[in-house]
């Protein structure tokens, strides 16, 4: 006699049944963790936006060491005393004074004639050098210019010490030309180093379309290649002019007895007392360089070239 099965009945909970669980502290939902995220990002980029305090202070110390000492020397050289301490009326009594030394106006056009030539010697041999440089393929090209570097990193007074010993053991006298030749061997490294670089980007087919087309290869060199460096070769003869034109190690060891060079007849005064007419030459020192140096930048933006701090490398 069999028992009657009892029927099994299961029972179903939708999920909306079910009642909510609350969020434990250790789990987040996704909404929740990309917020958190987001913040963490916005964090993140405040502090790399965040301007660097101890940078910024350090940056303004040193620019008030560098230019304050040239700042006082341009304000008193218009002062109307003879005060180098105390500043009274203004005036440019010191630039008149200047005009009519008849020592200091000789000197400044031996130094404008030593950065001249200088200048155009220093441009011819500078530019040969780079030209050789870029197209020997020997290792005696590589040679030649790891030497074109020493006298960039060799202490300039090692220079002027070497070129006046070997002046002098030549039997050659001190004088306007021992400063322009000391100063032309000094300066075709700054000239070869600029150009080197620019030489090498130049495309040499253009070079070789100008010779397949009947120009021989010192026609493609002038026709082609120097007018492609024009507008560095006129920012490297700006810089070289600047550069002689304010050395005083140099040509204080190269010059002869009279006339001196400006910036060693600066010395020389300034060993027997600082007079207020140093001031006005000095800040006429500093107008002119400043002028050539901008000028000397801005020489490639002239020719359509972006950027003149490129200058160094010959961009």
């Amino acid at each position: 006699m069999s028992t009657p099965s009892t029927p099994v009945t299961t029972s179903t909970t939708s999920p909306a049944d079910t009642p909510d669980t609350p969020d434990t502290p250790g789990t987040r939902s996704a909404p929740q963790q990309q917020q958190k995220r987001k913040r963490q990002r916005r964090r993140r980029r405040r502090t790399a936006e965040r301007r660097p305090r101890f940078a910024i202070a350090v940056t303004a110390v040193f620019f008030a060491l560098l230019y304050l000492p040239v700042a006082v020397v341009v304000l008193f050289s218009f002062n109307s005393q003879k005060s180098l301490t105390v500043f009274e009326d203004f005036s440019f009594r010191w630039y008149t004074t200047f005009l009519q030394d008849d020592v200091i106006l000789d000197s400044l056009g031996m130094s404008l004639r030593v950065s001249l030539v200088a200048m155009a010697g220093s441009l011819v041999l500078g530019v040969a050098l780079a030209l050789g440089l870029v197209r020997s393929r020997s290792r005696l090209g590589s040679f030649a210019g790891l030497v074109m570097l020493v006298p960039l990193i060799t202490p300039e007074i090692v220079t002027g010490v070497a070129a006046m010993l070997l002046f002098k053991g030549l039997g050659i006298t001190l004088s306007t030309t021992t400063v322009m030749l000391a100063e032309i061997t000094f300066s075709i490294s700054y000239v070869t180093v600029i150009l080197r670089s620019r030489i090498a980007a130049l495309n040499p087919e253009v070079e070789e379309a100008a010779m397949d087309l009947g120009a021989t290869r010192r026609q493609a060199l002038r026709l082609v290649t120097l007018p492609a460096l024009l507008p560095s070769i006129l920012a490297s003869a700006v810089l070289i002019f600047a550069l002689v034109f304010d050395d005083f190690v140099l040509a204080y060891f190269t010059t002869g007895v009279d006339p001196q060079p400006l910036s060693v007849r600066i010395y020389s005064a300034i060993r027997f007392g600082v007079q207020p007419t140093i001031n006005a030459v000095g800040t006429l020192m500093l107008a002119g360089s400043v002028g050539l140096i901008v000028l000397a930048l801005a020489i490639p933006r002239l020719f359509g070239r972006r950027g003149g701090l490129d200058l160094l490398s010959g961009k």
